[in-house]
């Protein structure tokens, strides 16, 4: 059994205090959530579905239209997770709908450790205790089973009431795919604890090798006990354009959650923009022009991922090998040395670091939940794709994208400010 100490996400535990602390030489830590990736340009079939409703004035209800919620639970029926509309909620974005969602539920949230960088804050917000739950070695998104039983352990000595679990079969920050029996003894556990789960899957659709890599969903496992969400963002539309969803067990209990669910986005104002709605449903029935762009998106993906993992491990840094999404998770602990004689001595100032030096958003660790005294962050492959549309179209069209002076160039740039830690 993992003798892991029970670590509190937030104010009130000793981990919270170190991650929560203002520090008085720079003024307050920022724990906001990062700017997330633009992506690549608007898919011109999305952009004239989107136009085509521009015109719309009557709003979205709460939890989505017939037509969205219809074309979420197709696609989720299109996975093996069969349901009708009636089980799915929407939401402008993944943050107001995990909000609901954790609120829905109520009781102490445990998190895999790193985890996304919104779900710690949402529990804050509704003043819930959060604790984190350490990942074994080979992935992150999912906790190791003996450690969240201890945890849970732990918690309900301290007089805790641990509720609700979130993971990510399909990480962000770590970019890895979580073993179908890890998932399954992690969830066997969390299930027989009393918790209910909730299964973030924003990133199911970008792996990397998707004939190599067998990704099962919770709700494949647990079908009572798992809520799955997913921000459409993460592969189907624009960033710019907010929409996710959420299916719901077909349980009586799940329609209490499902029915809590949508009073608090009610309460919030948090309806999807008609027009995005319009254009979101048309996603996620996944035609020819929208399947293909993300097909291409993961491959390109998977060949810069790559090489900006064998910068990062030929600098001594340490990283899992990314198999998904836009993401890798870097470790420069093998490299505090060199690091402290520029003044970086934790992941905030790592952060600082990198950001300047590589001309892109480079969230710290500390946004993830790990310690702020560890070194690691996440590095975003967007920006090495092109910094224009053009640039970014031509990547993703190119037989060999590596070879494109732009990508060749800024793949130069993120090894160099890497070697310099040698």
């Amino acid at each position: 059994m993992a003798r892991e100490r029970t670590e509190r996400a937030g104010p009130g535990g000793d981990a919270g205090r170190a991650a929560w602390t203002p520090r008085e030489d720079r003024g307050p830590v920022r724990y906001g959530p990062p700017a997330p990736d633009p992506g690549l340009p608007v898919l011109p079939e999305l952009a004239g579905v989107l136009a085509a409703a521009a015109g719309r004035s009557a709003p979205e209800p709460t939890g989505g239209g017939e037509s969205l919620r219809a074309a979420a639970a197709a696609y989720w029926t299109r996975r093996g997770l069969r349901g009708g509309p009636e089980y799915i909620a929407a939401a402008p974005g993944a943050s107001p709908l995990l909000l609901a969602l954790i609120a829905a539920h109520g009781g102490d949230v445990l998190t895999p450790r790193p985890c996304p960088a919104t779900w710690i804050p949402q529990a804050r917000l509704l003043g819930r205790p959060a604790y984190h739950v350490p990942t074994p070695a080979e992935c992150g998104g999912v906790p190791d089973p003996y450690a969240l039983l201890e945890t849970v352990r732990r918690v309900r000595a301290e007089g805790g009431r641990p509720r609700l679990l979130l993971i990510s079969v399909v990480d962000d920050p770590t970019a890895t795919v979580a073993p179908p029996e890890l998932v399954r003894e992690a969830c066997e556990a969390a299930v027989a604890e009393g918790m209910h789960i909730v299964s973030d899957e924003t990133w199911r659709d970008t792996l990397h090798r998707p004939h190599d890599t067998v990704l099962l969903s919770p709700a494949e496992m647990c079908p009572d006990d798992v809520t799955v969400v997913c921000d459409l963002a993460g592969a189907l539309t624009p960033s710019a354009w907010p929409v996710a969803v959420a299916r719901f067990p077909d349980t009586e209990r799940a329609a209490v959650r499902h029915a809590r669910t949508l009073d608090i986005l009610t309460a919030l104002g948090a309806l999807v923009a008609g027009p995005v709605a319009a254009a979101a449903a048309h996603a996620l029935t996944e035609p020819e022009a929208v399947t293909a762009r993300v097909r291409r998106a993961a491959a390109l993906q998977a060949q810069v991922a790559a090489a900006a993992h064998r910068a990062v491990l030929a600098s001594g840094a340490l990283a899992r090998p990314p198999q998904a999404g836009r993401h890798l998770y870097a470790d420069l602990g093998p490299l505090r040395a060199r690091l402290a004689t520029r003044g970086v001595t934790d992941s905030l100032e790592l952060e600082e670091y990198l950001t300047e030096r590589l001309g892109a958003p480079t969230p710290g660790g500390h946004r993830f939940g790990d310690e702020l005294g560890a070194l690691r962050v996440r590095l975003g492959t967007g920006p090495l794709l092109g910094s224009t549309p053009e640039q970014q179209m031509e990547s993703l069209t190119a037989v060999e994208p590596l070879k494109l002076p732009h990508v060749a160039r800024a793949l130069s740039i993120f090894g160099t400010a890497l070697d310099e830690l040698r």
